[in-house]
């Protein structure tokens, strides 16, 4: 299961005269928290690089108001390019997480200059490949794991990712009501998502992530408090993840 692209992002990929004639294509948005810069079957078609702050990519479900997110993308990523480059409905929504800067860019504007630019467009279709690819694996992920292996694989990964991702460092867990009184030794990585949130990354309902993260807890796996999960034993986690039992 992968949540984080783990290839180099779109605009790191560029080089640096790429990059500037790319950037010019448009301008530069600001977004508050929980706005959306694409929404799902829209009929816009512009695209949208990373500057700052991340964002969830996310489809609706069967179960009405259930929402399955695909990944999370940050500095760097381009979205929407699927919409641009297809015309289609847009597929997913793409959610700000915090406040978020970005480059907007006119569907118009960016099939222009992939014409006259095949590198370009080769970075954007081995994107499109590894993005496909990745959403294979997260539904056979889901036809075969449990819940507790979903959850274990997902907290694994992002709690890994912390340089990268939209995560506080583990020093911070503290100031969050994760370390009692008179602790001693190091706080462990902390995921920084709701458990509603983490039950759309792999999905399954809240009630199925609450009952998986009080086992983990009753291990002494993990220890959660508001929006965050501190990982105790990233190490049994992954073994979790991997279909050991304990």
């Amino acid at each position: 299961m992968g949540l984080l692209g783990n290839e180099l992002a779109f605009a790191h990929a560029l080089t640096p005269q790429e990059r500037e004639s790319v950037m010019a294509l448009g301008s530069r948005k600001r977004y508050p928290a929980d706005a959306h810069l694409v929404t799902e079957g829209d009929r816009s078609s512009h695209v949208v690089i990373i500057l700052q702050g991340w964002v969830t990519v996310s489809v609706a479900t069967d179960r009405g108001a259930t929402r399955l997110i695909l990944g999370l993308r940050g500095p760097g990523e381009l979205l929407g390019e699927m919409a641009a480059l297809d015309r289609h409905p847009r597929s997913a929504t793409v959610r700000a997480l915090g406040p978020i800067e970005a480059q907007v860019i006119s569907g118009d504007a960016f099939r222009g200059f992939l014409a006259v630019h095949p590198r370009v467009s080769g970075l954007v279709i081995r994107q499109l490949t590894f993005r496909l690819r990745s959403a294979d694996q997260e539904r056979s992920a889901l036809a075969s794991l449990t819940v507790l292996q979903r959850l274990a694989s997902r907290l694994t990964e992002l709690s890994g990712a912390e340089s990268a991702g939209p995560y506080t460092p583990s020093a911070a867990a503290s100031s969050n009501g994760l370390t009692p009184a008179g602790r001693v030794g190091p706080v462990g990585p902390v995921v920084q998502l709701a458990q509603d949130e983490l039950a759309a990354t792999i999905g399954a309902t809240r009630e199925a992530v609450a009952k998986a993260l009080r086992l983990l807890r009753d291990q002494n796996i993990v220890r959660t408090g508001n929006r965050l999960v501190e990982i105790l034993d990233p190490a049994l986690l992954a073994l979790l993840a991997e279909g050991h039992q304990e």
